[in-house]
């Protein structure tokens, strides 16, 4: 990891769970259907979500597979991920409280292992090796990482904000005047991400992968509810750490974005998403 100083504790993300579905961006519409069609998915085999949050990814995909098995650390997602799983009538689904370190954990194998904005925060390549384990082999498992895609030319020409943009920055600069100028996470400091993934990947065994990218750029509402949420949902800005200054750094940031936007609403554009697929090696 590049922050040698940042260690995983389980405050992480802790109160952060209620806001996520909310808050975070949906992945591009056709993300069932381009995993379905980019691996030959029938209905059948289990699927495994490494750090399933609140069943984001999951519940999207659970009626590919006969079963479908989320893991997470927080306590507070899983409780979430069960209350979606319930009200969209995913029966296949079930949820365990565990690292992806930890694993497997006697879960057995599995066709296939999704991973969506969660690969970085682990020790990448002791679980990538624990994946190929637990991978049905000969190219039938595959490892599946799902991420915004970097920027690049629009699929289509850039549409038209309906409602004032984000103010980022500001959100960021009232975050650091209460948290300080370093990026948090958990009990600690981490002020950048690991990549390389392939790279970790590979050396794991795994093959390239194939890559696949969705999205037209959709613009959508985002109320200030929402905006709030988004800022709640972030490991850098769970509401923990700000103690008891939370009610406090809330009421400031309702106020910047109701002066950012005096309709109550700003626009977002949900960002291309990015499916890259590592299938496991040949016996």
């Amino acid at each position: 990891m590049p922050d040698d100083n940042w260690r995983w504790d389980e405050t992480l993300f802790a109160g952060a769970a209620p806001y996520y579905t909310r808050g975070r961006l949906p992945y591009a519409a056709g993300l069932a259907d381009a995993i379905r069609d980019g691996l030959g998915l029938d209905g059948a085999g289990r699927l495994i979500d490494v750090g399933c949050g609140p069943g984001t990814v999951a519940l999207r995909l659970a009626h590919l597979f006969d079963e479908v098995v989320g893991v997470d650390p927080d306590p507070g997602m899983l409780f979430e991920a069960e209350r979606e799983a319930a009200k969209a009538g995913a029966a296949n689904a079930c949820w365990v409280k565990m690292r992806a370190e930890a694993l497997p954990g006697d879960l057995g194998t599995f066709r296939v292992a999704t991973f969506s904005r969660s690969f970085h925060w682990m020790d990448r390549d002791l679980v990538a090796a624990i994946m190929l384990a637990m991978l049905e082999r000969d190219g039938r498992g595959a490892f599946v990482q799902i991420t915004e895609a970097a920027d690049g030319e629009p699929a289509s020409p850039e549409p038209v904000m309906p409602y004032p943009a984000l103010p980022l920055q500001a959100i960021d600069d009232l975050v650091q005047h209460y948290l300080g100028p370093d990026r948090r996470a958990g009990q600690g400091i981490r002020n950048s991400s690991p990549d390389d993934e392939a790279i970790v990947l590979e050396r794991a065994g795994f093959p390239p992968p194939q890559v696949a990218r969705i999205g037209e750029r959709e613009v959508i509402e985002r109320p200030i509810d929402d905006v709030v949420a988004r800022v709640f949902s972030a490991s850098s800005s769970a509401p923990h750490l700000f103690g008891a200054r939370l009610s406090e750094f809330e009421s400031d940031l309702r106020a910047l974005l109701a002066a950012a936007a005096p309709t109550g609403s700003f626009a977002e554009r949900i960002p291309n998403t990015e499916i890259r697929i590592w299938r496991t090696p040949p016996l």
